[in-house]
């Protein structure tokens, strides 16, 4: 078994090979290092449920404390870690059509990530330019585990997409539609704040719904922050997909935004 966790840029820290002592006990070296890591990319896999979160949090703590760098918890700021194979890893973009864009659609074997329990997640898909690289979920996330996806791009602006489990929020919908879950004005409400992480009243500038294939999709203008929401749901699942930018991006980049933004679907 080996794990790794890494730390940029700045100061470094490489928690390497977990080995083997006595009575099943895992013991881990710590390394530290300075200057900037190669890749800023963060990678986690979830593969024993939550339970593992707290305890690789602290376990990654500790060792940052050691090497006197902190932990952050936005991705895209160095922090990663990876343990066993890497799952999520799976290739899921096409190549750029005539326009520049590409689709990027969820692997059908691609890991959930979200621990015993859970049903196979149904695809997803979306458009972005090219130029957008996926950036690999870090165990420190905000959103935890349910945050399935993470893109960027420095230019341009970063998304994500969170895949919660309905029955946090309602009971027997296993064939759930974001209708049954409630209004375009109870769902943002609901989830902006675990999008944005604060309440979103007075920040909503214009919501509309659209149909695509039989599925509805809210979708949301929220300012400050820069931010477009999509909100459906299908299974089990609700889909909260996010697309931000800073002030200067968001300027520039706008209409590249909104269309990633209502580019999303659930297949």
């Amino acid at each position: 078994m080996s794990s790794t966790v890494l730390f940029s840029p700045g100061s470094s820290l490489l928690l390497a090979k977990q080995s083997r002592l006595t009575k099943g006990r895992a013991a881990a070296t710590v390394k530290c290092r300075s200057g900037p890591i190669p890749s800023a990319s963060h990678e986690v896999e979830e593969g024993e449920g939550v339970a593992m979160v707290g305890r690789r949090r602290a376990l990654a703590s500790a060792a940052a404390a050691a090497c006197g760098v902190s932990v952050l918890g936005f991705a895209g700021n160095g922090l990663a870690a990876t343990q066993g194979l890497l799952a999520g890893r799976i290739p899921g973009l096409s190549e750029p059509d005539e326009n520049g864009w590409r689709t990027y659609r969820r692997p059908d074997d691609k890991s959930g990530g979200h621990g015993v329990g859970w049903s196979p997640i149904i695809p997803y898909s979306f458009k972005v330019p090219d130029g957008w690289d996926e950036v690999p979920v870090s165990i420190a996330d905000l959103g935890g585990t349910e945050i399935d996806l993470r893109f960027a791009n420095s230019k341009q602006g970063r998304l994500f997409v969170i895949v919660a489990p309905v029955r946090r929020f309602a009971d027997d919908l296993d064939d759930a539609t974001i209708e049954k879950i409630g209004t375009p004005e109870k769902v943002i409400n609901a989830f902006g704040p675990e999008v944005i992480g604060e309440n979103v009243e007075g920040k909503v500038l214009a919501s509309a719904t659209a149909e695509h294939s039989g599925r509805t999709y809210y979708q949301f203008e929220l300012e400050p922050p820069h931010v477009f929401i999509t909100a459906t749901a299908a299974g089990n699942r609700l889909y909260l997909f996010s697309v931000t930018a800073n002030g200067l991006q968001w300027k520039k980049n706008y209409k590249d935004l909104k269309q990633i933004a209502e580019s999303f679907r659930v297949v």
